[in-house]
């Protein structure tokens, strides 16, 4: 897309790297713009199954938004959101790949995806409290929905320091691994969530995603259910196991 975003696809795995290692990966107009036609091409194809986001250079994983443009007026809190909204809106689950540290926005970026990889010896830091500033508000929702209030009053109030080990134990973190072994977990993580029936896996994230911001249309959740129980790939998955071979899903 730009020389700071870049777009690969692997198989049904959507891939979108950070590359503006220079600047911490954060995220001016132009990055902010790129990224949100890629999500929106991978919400309109079909084909797609998994969403992973990186960050080039394996110091820092994103580093937010670009101050510079912030104080220029290039873009705002709203231009961020936007694109954080977009990724929370996928139908497909989402991998943060954080092969490097997180700063300020960036930690918001990684809680909009659903699950986060890690590597040993990145840290977290939110420092807007630092310079007399105020997260902004839809931002400081997703923090306190996917962290709890405590540990976003740690993050954005305190702006601690939080390291690898306690990000895994604070669940900030689904799994933390070597740098040696970043890659290939990642990518292994990515491919067998492709591999799993996309029906179910789609309408059990809606399903999660709706009871998590605070309500559950239960007829709208059955319809889901009832359409994965009728399905092509229902059946496909029972003979795989019946037959010990690999399923192989089409998401029908």
């Amino acid at each position: 897309m730009t020389d700071t975003i870049q777009f690969n696809v692997r198989g049904s795995i959507a891939e979108i790297t950070l590359n503006n290692p220079a600047k911490h990966n954060s995220l001016g107009k132009t990055e902010l713009d790129a990224l949100a036609i890629c999500l929106k091409a991978v919400a309109n194809d079909a084909e797609f199954r998994v969403l992973v986001i990186k960050g080039a250079g394996g110091k820092t994983f994103c580093g937010g938004a670009s101050l510079v443009d912030l104080r220029n007026g290039a873009i705002t809190g709203d231009d961020f959101q936007a694109v954080t909204d977009l990724i929370s809106s996928l139908n497909i689950p989402t991998v943060a790949a954080l092969n490097g540290s997180v700063f300020g926005g960036g930690a918001e970026l990684a809680l909009s995806c659903d699950f986060r990889i890690g590597c040993a010896g990145m840290i977290l830091r939110v420092p807007p409290a630092t310079m007399g500033l105020c997260y902004p508000i839809s931002g400081i929702c997703t923090f306190v929905r996917k962290l709890g209030p405590t540990l976003s009053k740690r993050l954005l109030l305190a702006a601690e320091k939080l390291e690898d080990d306690e990000l895994l134990s604070l669940g900030f973190l689904d799994h933390l691994v070597l740098p040696a072994e970043f890659e290939s977990t990642v990518d292994r993580y990515a491919d067998q969530l492709a591999a799993n029936a996309p029906l179910s896996v789609q309408g059990m994230k809606q399903i999660v995603d709706q009871i998590m911001n605070g309500g559950l249309d239960h007829e709208w959740a059955q319809a889901i259910a009832d359409q994965c129980w009728n399905s092509a790939d229902l059946q496909e998955g029972l003979a795989a196991q019946k037959d010990k071979r690999t399923p192989v899903f089409n998401g029908a």
